[in-house]
């Protein structure tokens, strides 16, 4: 079976926020799309963020050329190991440059290639699955809130409202080595993705996304309704939604 891509994407400043640190791209021929939220505040974050989103899809068309190649495990070290190269390039950038100290990124990226998609992360941008009305969350964000919650020492309703909100354990760009995860998903006709920014997930829930994603067949419209439906809420962080939808090809 020979699955067709589509998608909509979409980025806010929200309502809080003096300008937008976010950027995403998508390259549906390549099966490559990718978010990601700059860290490091104003010029540093929107710096980091549009050097990921430019530099990312670059090191993948050079390591992974052959956009026919079925993914496997060896393209998992390959992307992880070009999250690290990324992180590198970052630092570079920053030494000795005034009012780039502390900058990063996020990034959260799929590439699918054939019935497959890669799933790769650093930082807490998420990507989600949507399949027969149940969403699923295919990545752990790289938080202090994310760690708390994993030993068990706060619940969902206290992460909601912890003072670490937005605090990472894991960005590009970090100093010390970065661990980014990645990981392989089989995919069906049918299938709905998003790939989004913490400003989507701070202000919306995961039973929200699900009945936006599920309820609404267009899929600018979706994106838009998650955007709006995060600024309505508070839209106290740049918000951004990137989602992609999977059908069969009639050719």
């Amino acid at each position: 079976m020979t699955l067709k891509l589509s998608y909509a994407g979409g980025s806010e400043q929200g309502r809080v926020r003096k300008q937008n640190e976010d950027r995403w791209t998508a390259d549906a021929g390549q099966g490559l799309f990718l978010v990601s939220d700059g860290v490091g505040g104003h010029c540093a974050g929107a710096l980091a963020s549009r050097i990921v989103v430019e530099t990312m899809p670059e090191l993948i068309r050079a390591r992974l050329p052959d956009k026919t190649h079925s993914l496997n495990d060896s393209a998992v070290k390959i992307v992880c190991k070009s999250v690290c190269d990324l992180c590198s390039t970052l630092q570079v950038q920053t030494e000795h440059e005034p009012g780039l100290d502390g900058m990063g990124a996020t990034v959260v990226m799929l590439l699918i290639r054939g019935e497959r998609a890669l799933v790769a992360h650093l930082g807490d941008s998420r990507a989600y699955l949507l399949r027969q009305s149940r969403l699923r969350r295919l990545t752990n964000d790289h938080s202090l809130v994310q760690l708390l919650l994993d030993r068990h020492e706060i619940d969902a309703d206290e992460a909601a409202e912890h003072p670490a909100r937005g605090r990472l354990t894991q960005y590009v760009g970090m100093t010390g080595t970065p661990l980014p995860e990645a990981r392989l998903v089989q995919l069906r006709a049918g299938d709905r993705l998003l790939l989004c920014s913490d400003g989507l997930t701070g202000m919306i829930a995961d039973n929200e996304i699900l009945e936006i994603m599920e309820k609404q067949a267009n899929l600018r419209k979706t994106c838009d309704e998650l955007i709006l439906s995060a600024n309505a809420l508070g839209g106290t962080d740049n918000i951004t939604a990137l989602v992609i939808d999977v059908t069969e090809s009639k050719n």
